[in-house]
């Protein structure tokens, strides 16, 4: 091996990354077999599930009423950011997402850490989602069987319990069904999908049968900072958006489905969360919502006055968490094998199985490491920290678009951000005030998790380094598992 080349900015050209890619081509390892159906699907079953579901207790606990308030203002955070995405995903469409839009702009030691919050944004939160995804199973069985797994199997030991294995099943689920193949991966999410929208449009039309105006008051109940703190935690509702862009080399005509994914994507999950949100506090008031375990099962059997509906509803988060723990996963292993393919990881990650296009060694690394957390660890222990792991990546993306448009004025894009250069400008203030809600005991955390990752990216990083190693790298094809 060459000694990596010092050079203080290593930038890799976004002509680079697409050669690298193949993505403007067949082949290459991955299959192109996702349309924009299939895209959407993949990305409101990526974004909607432990938020909405179980997440939307603690938001009401902190903000009340004015919850609408706090998902309104997480989604417009989420909006801006999504230009940018959409801008960055039509002109690289690769699979490295946040990670790869980094490297083109803003170098590689910004895309290494960019990549180390990805593992926050996509792998510690799949243990969380996981963990939602058994307290919800909990509910399903007790509504049809009157009986729940004992806390001692179904909890980790901060919730009183021993081990989750409901947690760890579904992880090793997702992972099966994922190596078999991104086809299967793809209609099993759009099944599910579109299974929980129906299930979430179902629950609105439930509770609000039995709304009341005066449970909306008072409506700034927790002030202007109940607010503020809510809008942090709603923005883990619509963590995942971003999953989409991790799909660039499995999706057919990339450079104009991506784009038109995200925004669809978004537009059909604010006005989904935004109704949920209304229509329980509007039924039972905030006082009955908040910090209450599978809250809307509850609201539906508080309106009906029976298990059956509460089951219903219980039924349509198993499958819409599950959805999650899938897309989330599938996200994190197109990212790993990016920066395998850079060597700023191990080379396992990378290898691409010919039998399946799948990177399979990677998939089952990923499942058997995040099971750990989800299996001895809560919900709320990674909320905060995933939240802000995100917000960081995403300050990151609104910078690349700038950056992008500064060094590659000429480069083809599918679509542009509107209102440039406000628009990115106004996506890194909502994501700062946001990072700003999540408290200083998540801001001392997160500083550790950053510490930690620039002496990964010193001791191994830099030292494997391809882009290092010469002044561009050779375009690879994919190695074989």
């Amino acid at each position: 091996m060459h000694r990596p080349t010092y050079r203080p900015l290593r930038v890799k050209s976004p002509e680079s990354l697409i050669a690298e890619s193949g993505a403007d081509l067949e082949g290459h390892g991955l299959k192109r077999t996702m349309g924009l159906f299939q895209l959407v699907c993949f990305g409101v079953g990526a974004i909607v599930g432990t938020g909405i579901f179980v997440g939307l207790s603690d938001t009401v606990a902190e903000a009340g009423p004015a919850v609408i308030i706090s998902f309104v203002l997480a989604a417009i955070t989420c909006v801006f950011t999504a230009f940018s995405f959409a801008e960055l995903g039509g002109a690289i469409p690769v699979s490295g997402s946040s990670y790869s839009f980094a490297y083109a702009t803003l170098g590689e030691r910004v895309a290494f850490l960019v990549g180390w919050c990805l593992l926050l944004e996509y792998g510690v939160s799949v243990s969380a989602v996981a963990v939602g995804w058994s307290q919800y199973l909990n509910e399903l069985l007790d509504s049809l069987f009157g009986w729940q797994l004992p806390a001692a199997l179904s909890a980790g030991p901060s919730d009183g319990g021993v081990v989750n294995l409901p947690a760890v099943v579904v992880l090793l689920m997702a992972a099966t069904l994922l190596v078999r193949g991104i086809r299967e991966s793809a209609t099993a999410t759009a099944a599910m999908a579109v299974l929980k929208i129906g299930i979430l449009i179902a629950f609105c039309a439930i509770a609000f049968t039995a709304f009341e105006d005066h449970n909306l008051t008072p409506f700034l109940a927790n002030g202007v900072g109940g607010v503020t703190s809510g809008a942090s935690l709603a923005f883990f509702s619509y963590i995942g958006f971003d999953a989409v862009t991790t799909a660039g080399e499995e999706v057919k005509n990339p450079r104009r489905n991506i784009p038109l994914a995200i925004m669809i994507c978004i537009g059909i999950v604010t006005l989904l969360y935004c109704a949920v949100a209304v229509a329980a506090i509007g039924a039972l008031g905030a006082d009955a919502v908040g910090n209450k375990p599978a809250a809307l099962s509850l609201v539906v059997d508080g309106v009906t006055h029976s298990g059956v509906g509460g089951g219903i509803i219980a039924f349509g988060a198993v499958v819409a968490i599950a959805s999650v723990v899938l897309a989330v996963m599938y996200g994190q292993t197109r990212i790993l094998m990016s920066m395998s393919r850079d060597g700023l990881i191990p080379r396992v990650f990378e290898r691409v199985s010919p039998k399946t296009s799948t990177p399979v060694r990677g998939t089952w690394i990923v499942a058997f490491v995040f099971a750990v957390p989800a299996a001895f660890s809560s919900l709320d222990a990674v909320v905060n920290l995933t939240t802000i792991g995100t917000l960081a990546t995403m300050v990151a993306v609104n910078v690349a678009v700038v950056a992008l448009r500064r060094s590659h004025p000429g480069l083809k894009r599918s679509f542009r951000v509107p209102l440039y250069p406000l628009s990115p400008v106004l996506g890194v203030a909502f994501c700062l005030y946001l990072i700003w809600g999540t408290g200083w005991t998540t801001w001392v955390q997160f500083a550790v998790f950053l510490a930690v990752g620039v002496l990964v990216y010193a001791l191994y990083g830099r030292k494997n380094s391809r882009l290092g190693e010469s002044a561009e790298p050779t375009p690879r094809t994919g190695a074989a598992a």
